[in-house]
């Protein structure tokens, strides 16, 4: 990549639901939520955006191989729900969900997050109202680690920013490059490949700089963000899975990626 500028960076101030919603004209817009095993969790997620500020024509629910409640919650909670067949995964989840609906705009959000607020799918979609060269948004928040006010985030900040401050120049002032509050135009992600597994994310917004350029990319404050903190032991595969997607796309050839 030529383009060294960083990402567009908007702060907690710039947020304004009144003009934004005149900015939205006649754009389509569709909330996609992979999901797996979150019976806890997804319904709050759902009421979060159905009673957001920002209303949206379709929600769906990409059902990944759930062996709980999630589908009949999500079902309860207003949201469209498509199964995914075959392997699974959470990049094969937001490419079926991207197939299966036509919102001009498209948000991803995670089905785990226990304080999903009401302004989310307005604030990540506000730099793609606001400027059209903007391709994709990323979330970013304070990630607290069980009774601490930060800490979490620890592939974030121990894998995936060291090595994109290494090797792509620009995507290093990305706060929180695997955040799953995630945004963009159809066209954008039509462009590109989803990666499989837990390599999705960062691969996404390489792939997205490269084709388009870092000025394309913009991140909002979402505020806090809370979730399931998982076990050290359960991120060692996580961390393996975004390493790879990096390096394959630096153009380090690499054995399959192993847990």
């Amino acid at each position: 990549m030529t383009d060294v500028d960083a990402p567009w960076t908007l702060d907690r101030d710039d947020f304004d639901v009144a003009q934004l919603a005149a900015q939205r004209s006649s754009s389509t817009i569709a909330v996609i939520v992979p999901a797996r095993n979150e019976a806890a969790t997804i319904g709050a997620v759902l009421d979060a955006v159905r009673l957001g500020v920002m209303p949206v024509d379709d929600l769906l629910v990409v059902n990944d191989h759930s062996n709980d409640d999630t589908v009949t919650v999500a079902h309860h909670h207003g949201a469209r729900v498509i199964t995914l067949w075959g392997p699974g995964g959470k990049g094969e989840a937001m490419r079926a969900g991207l197939e299966a609906t036509t919102g001009e705009l498209v948000v991803f959000l995670d089905a785990d997050v226990v304080n999903t607020a009401d302004d989310f799918v307005a604030r990540l979609v506000q730099p793609l109202l606001e400027r059209p060269e903007i391709q994709m948004v990323k979330g970013y928040y304070e990630r607290p680690l069980h009774d601490m006010p930060t800490g979490g985030g620890r592939v974030n900040e121990l894998a995936a920013r060291p090595i994109l401050s290494l090797l792509y120049p620009g995507l290093g002032e990305v706060r929180q490059p695997l955040a799953g509050e995630t945004a963009g135009r159809r066209s954008a992600f039509e462009a590109i490949d989803f990666e499989s597994a837990y390599g999705v994310e960062i691969a996404l917004l390489i792939d997205v700089a490269r084709k388009f350029g870092v000025r394309a990319l913009a991140q909002v404050d979402l505020g806090v963000r809370r979730h399931r903190n998982r076990p050290l032991d359960e991120l060692r595969p996580i961390a393996v899975d975004v390493l790879h997607a990096a390096l394959v796309r630096f153009g380090v050839e690499l054995p399959d990626a192993e847990t």
